[in-house]
């Protein structure tokens, strides 16, 4: 009998890290700049993603991802998942877990070392809920563990069905077909599924008539939800996606970027207002039409400048979403007893913390520090387990 090779693994590097969960990276106060209607605890287990999409923001961040920029060698967190464990052990209070914001977690190198499914577990076997955002195939193992609570979902992303764009604009990551078939497999067991049409790129992807498509085949697959954005760029990679769209689709086309991205906003370039809500309100009328609703993520519109050179922004959702949470689903927060190992949902809350914000009452969790919608930490968990419920 010949054995099976293993598949080829990317370059790659392990390393511990004590690196803690975390919320979100920007709070409502006091620029406005937080459009994430509820709480995450963030998390990545691997820095530097095989996908390879060109647009990608993480290419401008620091750190190992600067050295996966530099060198193309993933970055892999050892035993990530007891250090998550450890965290979680801590906390007697919890936001549900996002697997991952920054690098895919179902992206080739997972399926040796898979901390991704080992994450899952450690936030399902204290019933936590955790959702899981990818480009690639999850894995049946994944879907098994999600099965498992309530609030756990997942979000695929899709960026276009004509598969000849979509390898060009990521070197990686499930065909199309597979990611359909990804969002069959999820919404066939009953777990809440979200499609991410995030970014559309103007004039490449913008199509009425494929965004229609799009649209209609992901709902007939089993998306519950659609979130979408229209592509932003980071100043520090301007040049380069500028150039790499010109490789593509020629001067005319990169003139047309460098027209329409005129907009700075918290050091990224961002298509111009009148273009980006005409994109949303057509986005909108379709997912009207297919019966789905829709909400937007990190899209703001300048409304007023600040004399300390900063400015106040307004999220564009509260004129384009149609749900009350940004990713289609109600999450509570969760809490725990000292005598028990497993969490429970909050009675009374829905998760919407800018909801919460904006309102008179009572946060409906209980936690009045969550209402002001921050920027939190592991350290402020921390705190809010020392309250009694």
């Amino acid at each position: 009998m010949i054995a099976e090779e293993e598949p080829q693994l990317p370059p790659h590097r392990i390393v511990q890290s004590k690196k803690e969960l975390h919320g979100w990276w920007n709070g409502i106060e006091h620029y406005g700049m937080r459009e994430c209607t509820s709480e995450r605890l963030l998390i990545n287990p691997y820095n530097g993603c095989e996908h390879g999409c060109f647009f990608c923001y993480a290419h401008a961040f620091p750190g190992h991802f600067t050295h996966f920029r530099n060198t193309g060698v993933i970055t892999v967190f050892k035993d990530f998942d007891k250090v998550v464990e450890k965290q979680l052990n801590m906390l007697k209070v919890a936001s549900c877990g996002y697997l991952s914001p920054v690098t895919d977690p179902f992206q080739p190198i997972n399926e040796k070392y898979r901390l991704s499914e080992k994450i899952i577990e450690v936030f399902i076997r204290r019933n936590i809920p955790v959702e899981v955002v990818t480009k690639g195939v999850i894995s049946d193992g994944a879907i098994k563990l999600l099965k498992q609570q309530e609030h756990s979902f997942a979000q695929i992303s899709i960026l276009t069905l004509d598969e000849m764009t979509r390898k060009w604009m990521m070197k990686g990551g499930a065909c199309t077909a597979e990611l359909l078939r990804n969002i069959e497999r999820l919404s066939n067991k009953g777990i809440f599924t979200v499609c991410r049409i995030d970014p559309v790129l103007p004039y490449i992807t913008s199509g009425e008539n494929e965004l229609k498509e799009l649209i209609g085949k992901v709902v007939d697959a089993g998306a519950s939800h659609i979130i979408t954005s229209c592509l932003d760029i980071p100043k520090a990679m301007a040049r380069g996606i500028y150039e790499k769209i010109e490789s593509k689709c020629g001067k005319e086309m990169r003139k047309k970027y460098e027209l329409l991205y005129v907009e700075d906003m918290s050091g990224r370039k961002h298509a111009r207002i009148e273009y980006r809500k005409k994109l949303f309100g057509l986005i909108k009328a379709v997912c009207k039409r297919k019966g789905v609703p829709v909400g937007l993520c990190m899209e703001f519109e300048k409304v007023a400048e600040a004399g300390n050179g900063n400015a106040r922004f307004r999220g564009l959702n509260q004129e384009f979403m149609t749900s009350r949470n940004c990713e289609g689903i109600d999450i509570p927060i969760y809490v725990r007893q000292e005598d028990n190992d497993e969490f429970s949902p909050v009675d009374g809350c829905n998760g919407n913390c800018l909801a919460c914000y904006h309102s008179s009452g009572e946060p409906g969790c209980g936690i009045e520090e969550l209402k002001s919608a921050g920027a939190w930490k592991l350290k402020d968990y921390k705190r809010w387990s020392t309250v009694v419920f």
